[in-house]
């Protein structure tokens, strides 16, 4: 499946373009040392593999035994792209693939000389965390054959499903994309062997009855010691593209998405109850709050597709990641997850975050049109919002605020595609309600420059007028004001080395209200240099005693448009990737950050270590000691922060998840604070589409309030638990049952719930 290394974020510096000469990199792809590919494969792309339709009815049931298989195409998974570098594979899967006039159809036979050390548990849908840790298949269908962007479908051998929509333009797996497909696997004597129907109304093609000729990979994930990657074509390291080198597929013709309508009403039901003092008092029970909703998507034509909703499902019942919000400046960001706002998110990305749908909190109506058109990709949604959200953003900060008035929000994207994996785009972001407004807009650009360079660039400009009551609380600008935004990025990416050079200008006045942009403000010059090397593994055979070793250096300097030095950092790190799926990283940083009239010394150490011993298991461990500031009281301090992640897979049922983040900050030597986050999860997964789950967040934080020049409370404590019954017969057919709670508490005052909500959606989805 597509991937990009993505261990360390891109950076550039001049430093290690001397590590060429102090280790001699290993031979690149066409060197003596490449082993020679079989003529077939190496061809494949100038000659794609003719698919024909299936001559009978398949179902879907992991048994490979219908008629239509026979005539099926067939191509191998032969190569081994990491850790070996385009190796035979340590064992043989076949994928055999077809269609007829309204599906597409995939089948694997998956062998192993091990069948009972195969990895496979039962998780939900687009677990990927846990997938990932199994055997699975994948495949990706680049269907515009345009090689910028592709549909990704994975597979365990229990029939466990995820997709995804794999971006070239910034190397994103947004797994938060759903589709409604079948799929089903069996666990044999020789293996393992999956079945999967893809509807082509699940789909984007280009419209017309003509032969079609497709991108398409199929790969197989094999997990022992190591995760062997194995793909049906090879991968050149030296370049940076991925779609542009997956095989290609051809003889689809005669297929439709059908009526491509599906309509999906939902009810949700929700009670929440309140406690109105902490030491006295009952729980007082809260109205029953019924929101009944349609949504409709419609696709106009194969490549076009129109969604809209009237008191829209955006329901959440997957607890938000718990974060420490203990002596922070900027604001916290959590990730979409409402069905509505992802449908084709990728459409509306930018290498700023000019729009950020969490900002729309309450909506009473959304529409949204998405598609591509020629060389075109067009994306515009709007949605009437109950709530306005806003973040007001400095260099030195940020704060947020919500008004209880009604806004509407809209946002048209537009890119073009130029050349070969090379576009230019536009976007206008809005939002108006009352005697406020905010608009931004600008022009972005990829461009790829030959098959190691990139370059990206954004221009960004806003206007934006907040309520002269809001702007003098807030200290805000009066009246109409507006600002900029320029950011301009260099990308080398080859085999064994890295570079990355960026400068990004961000104006005190400018505002990104359907973005996110927590901080204005800076001027930045970031580089970066990395120096990959590659133990190369033949077959399944034990090669060198790492996969992979990476060392980088970066460099950044932010400074204020007064001129100011506010953050600067030099960076050393190193990286280890070898057996038992071991990760370990160290970083050195020598920091400094100005705050409150003060530059701060904030140098840290940074260590980190992964392994993966067996099925369903995986260790993390975090350590980072830091000089830092106390943001609080304005002043130096020291911090240690960190602590281990696990994960079990007790069986193939049950899944166990627990972690521990610990943060203890002090003052010459006298500490002020010492925080601690537990969180616990613990799945009972009945099938492929049902489990019960569990979820614990508790937080206690101790503080010493002698150590404050403003009171505070000794010691505070929350617990959040939630319970869920979930039954999804696909993404959008569903039935959640849940309670959640939050208590708050102190070391002197036992937890008391303060709060407690009731939780019940059904959706069912009609497809046409």
């Amino acid at each position: 499946m597509p991937h990009k290394n993505n261990l360390v974020r891109p950076a550039l510096t001049v430093l290690l373009l001397l590590f060429p000469f102090v280790f001699p990199l290993s031979a690149s792809p066409g060197s003596q040392d490449q082993p020679t590919l079989p003529p077939q494969m190496q061809a494949s792309r100038e000659h794609p593999l003719a698919l024909t339709k299936a001559s009978s009815s398949i179902k879907i049931d992991g048994v490979l035994d219908d008629a239509a298989w026979e005539q099926a195409a067939r191509i191998d998974v032969a190569y081994e792209w990491t850790p070996g570098e385009n190796t035979p594979p340590p064992v043989k899967t076949e994928v055999l693939v077809t269609f007829d006039e309204s599906a597409f159809y995939f089948a694997y036979r998956s062998f192993d000389p091990e069948p009972q050390a195969i990895r496979a548990h039962l998780m939900d849908r687009d677990d990927t965390d846990s997938l990932i840790q199994d055997d699975h298949i994948s495949f990706a269908i680049d269907t515009f054959n345009d090689e910028r962007r592709a549909f990704e479908f994975r597979v365990n051998p229990l029939g466990v499903q995820a997709d995804a929509v794999f971006s070239e333009q910034d190397g994103s797996e947004d797994f938060s994309w759903d589709a409604i497909w079948k799929s089903a696997g069996r666990i044999e004597e020789f293996g393992y062997t999956i079945e999967v129907a893809i509807p082509f109304n699940q789909l984007r093609f280009a419209s017309g009855g003509g032969v079609q000729t497709w991108g398409f990979e199929a790969e197989r994930s094999y997990p022992r010691s190591v995760r062997h990657r194995i793909s049906t074509h090879p991968r050149d390291r030296n370049r940076m593209c991925i779609i542009c080198q997956f095989n290609k597929i051809t003889g689809l013709q005669g297929i439709s998405p059908g009526i491509n309508l599906q309509i999906t009403p939902t009810l949700t039901v929700n009670r929440t109850d309140t406690r109105s003092g902490l030491l006295g008092g009952g729980m007082k029970a809260g109205d029953v709050d019924t929101e009944p909703g349609v949504t409709a998507r419609w696709g106009l034509t194969p490549n076009l597709t129109l969604n809209a909703a009237v008191n829209p499902d955006f329901s959440q019942v997957e607890a938000d990641v718990a974060q420490l919000d203990v002596n922070t400046r900027f604001a916290l960001y959590y990730p979409e997850k409402r069905p509505f706002f992802l449908e084709a998110a990728d459409f509306f990305m930018t290498p700023m975050q000019a729009v950020f749908t969490r900002s729309v909190a309450d909506p009473q109506w959304g529409g949204k049109i998405t598609g591509k058109i020629g060389r075109g990709a067009v994306g515009f949604f709007a949605a009437q919002d109950r709530i306005n959200n806003l973040i007001f953003p400095s260099n030195q900060g940020s704060w947020s605020t919500s008004l209880d008035q009604d806004v509407t929000s809209g946002v048209f994207r537009y890119r073009h595609d130029i050349g070969k994996g090379s576009t230019l785009g536009g976007i206008y972001a809005g939002r108006v309600g009352g005697d406020y407004y905010n608009h931004a807009g600008g022009v972005d650009g990829f461009f790829q420059l030959g098959d190691k360079n990139q370059v990206v660039f954004q221009f960004l400009h806003s206007e934006t007028r907040y309520p002269d009551a809001l702007a003098a609380e807030q200290g805000q600008p009066f009246g109409k004001f507006g600002g900029n935004a320029i950011l301009a990025q260099y990308i080398h990416s080859s085999r064994n080395l890295f570079y990355y050079a960026a400068y990004q200008s961000v104006s005190p006045d400018i505002r990104a209200d359907s973005g996110y942009m927590p901080r204005v403000d800076t001027k930045m010059i970031d580089l970066e240099t990395d120096v990959m090397f590659f133990g190369v593994r033949a077959g399944g055979k034990t090669g060198k005693w790492f996969d992979q070793l990476r060392f980088w250096v970066r460099a950044y300097r932010v400074d204020d448009f007064s001129g100011q030095l506010t953050d600067s950092r030099v960076a050393l790190g190193a990286s280890y990737q070898g057996p038992l799926q071991s990760q370990v990283a160290i970083l050195g940083r020598w920091n400094q950050e100005y705050y409150a009239g003060t530059l701060y010394d904030t140098s840290d150490v940074l260590a980190q270590a992964i392994v993966k011993p067996a099925g369903g298991m995986s260790f993390t461990l975090l350590v980072n000691a830091a000089k830092a500031i106390d943001y609080a009281n304005a002043r130096p301090a020291f911090a240690l922060r960190g602590g281990p992640d696990t994960s079990l897979a007790l069986g193939r049922h049950f899944n166990l998840g627990v972690s521990y983040y610990l943060e203890r900050m002090a003052h010459e030597a006298n500490r002020i604070y010492t925080a601690h986050l537990l969180q616990g999860r613990l799945i009972y997964n009945l099938n492929t589409r049902c489990f019960f789950r569990v979820i614990a967040q508790f937080q206690d934080v101790g503080r010493d309030p002698g150590m404050y020049s403003f009171p505070v409370p000794s010691s505070s404590r929350d617990l959040f638990t939630q319970f869920l019954f979930s039954y999804k017969i696909n993404p959008q057919t569903v039935l959640f049952l849940g309670y959640s709670d939050n208590s708050f508490g102190s070391r002197g005052i036992d937890l008391v719930r303060a709060d407690r909500t009731f939780f019940l959606k059904i959706g069912y989805a009609w497809v046409m």
